[in-house]
């Protein structure tokens, strides 16, 4: 099938050619039909199928034919929310490419930045607004935004945005939304909560699902080194120069264990850099940038940082910490080998790991292949529980002394800043 047979119109057609999109996704050419009837839709896909195109063209197409029979002033018609700001603006991205020719006009508006340039476009008018549910209820409650005339409504990302916390913002935003729309609700993962969310939301939805969460992509191959907590910095070194990789997305479990890889590899004179939600909008989108324009060789990130980042062609994931919950593995190596290019996905596994693995294996239906020549093998055990305990409160120990003696050092010279 072409995207000519699903009836698109010439002004998104064209964009499309543009764009070099030819052959339509499963999850769009499922989703692109029932959406131009008007239906609402529970869609299930994982990252990188093409479902940011597989609601943005029809909402479009709609909005173009609405518009032709209403010419009054620019209201918001299409509402987007999505968890992160990476999402957001990639999201904006794509209907500013869908809808070049069709004279609607899209803004982002996010956390983090002066609102100052998000609320001066809005003034003027927009039928698209793309928005992260913090910023989103910022602005509705200074006055700048109002979802009255709101006709199609998505959530993005569901799944994630309940793991950020943000499902009581979800839950306002959508007590504003008028009664009569079209709603749209994307998640990767369908868990109990995500369904309970939807049913609030969406009325006689049609189900679309590809791509399950517990496939990985034939044109991706996966290998493992076991390895010790102490020697994982040194594997990670030695892959590096090993495999020859030219760039990686690396993935860390936390936003402390990121700058920490970022430390370790700069020592090495490996140019690295981490975004996660410590970082600022600017700092983060420069990374990307960075990474995208080949100025560094290791991008680290946590796994909620790296929603809505879309390279190209990039061919290294590595994990360097296991995920606990086996579809985020799934999600992390579905970042490399996209639209038929091959990729190559590590992990890296320490002791307390191995039934993380072996979680991974049992989801994808298949062993990952042990990597070759490993300099720096797993010989230690993995904790008892009472081991952990006390690591666990070792740890929060250290944490508390290093607080404190911060805290200190600020009192004594009267000068600085401390945080917890």
């Amino acid at each position: 099938m072409q995207f000519e047979d699903l009836k698109i119109i010439a002004p998104v057609l064209q964009a499309l050619k543009e764009k070099h999109y030819t052959n339509p996704t499963p999850i769009q050419e499922k989703s692109i039909p029932l959406i131009l009837e008007r239906n609402d839709v529970l869609g299930s896909a994982q990252t990188g199928t093409g479902k940011t195109a597989a609601f943005a063209v029809p909402i479009l197409q709609h909005l173009l034919t609405d518009r032709q029979q209403n010419s009054k002033q620019r209201r918001i018609k299409s509402l987007i929310v999505t968890p992160t700001r990476e999402l957001a603006i990639q999201i904006g991205e794509s209907f500013t490419d869908y809808g070049k020719y069709t004279k609607l006009k899209n803004t982002v508006v996010f956390g983090g930045v002066n609102q100052n340039s998000q609320t001066n476009i809005l003034r003027k008018g927009v039928d698209i607004l793309v928005a992260t549910p913090g910023r989103l209820l910022d602005l509705m409650n200074q006055g700048f935004i109002s979802l009255k005339d709101v006709e199609y409504f998505v959530l993005d990302e569901a799944d994630r945005m309940l793991d950020m916390g943000f499902i009581n913002d979800i839950k306002k935003i959508i007590t504003k939304l008028p009664v009569k729309r079209q709603s749209l609700f994307f998640s990767a993962t369908m868990p109990d909560n995500i369904i309970a969310l939807s049913r609030k939301i969406l009325k006689n939805p049609v189900k679309v699902s590809v791509s399950p969460v517990s496939s990985t992509a034939d044109t991706i191959q996966q290998y493992l080194y076991y390895t010790n907590r102490s020697t994982k910095n040194d594997l990670l070194i030695h892959i590096l120069e090993k495999e020859k990789i030219g760039q990686a997305l690396l993935f860390s479990r936390t936003k402390h264990g990121a700058d920490r890889i970022v430390r370790n590899l700069r020592k090495k004179k490996i140019a690295a850099e981490a975004i996660h939600g410590d970082k600022s909008q600017n700092q983060r989108q420069k990374a990307l940038k960075q990474f995208k324009d080949h100025k560094i060789k290791v991008l680290v990130a946590t796994d909620i940082a790296a929603r809505g980042i879309d390279i190209d062609k990039l061919r290294y994931v590595i994990n360097y910490d296991i995920p606990n919950i086996a579809e985020t593995y799934v999600h992390r190596i579905g970042r490399s080998g996209r639209a038929g290019e091959t990729g190559v996905a590590i992990s890296i596994c320490e002791p307390e790991e191995n039934a993380y693995i072996k979680d991974i294996e049992k989801l994808i239906r298949r062993k990952i292949e042990l990597a070759a020549n490993n300099p720096f093998p797993q010989t230690d055990k993995p904790m008892t529980e009472k081991e952990k305990k006390e690591w666990e409160k070792e740890k929060q120990r250290r944490k508390q002394a290093f607080f404190a003696a911060r805290k200190q050092k600020v009192a004594k010279t009267g000068s600085g800043r401390y945080s917890r």
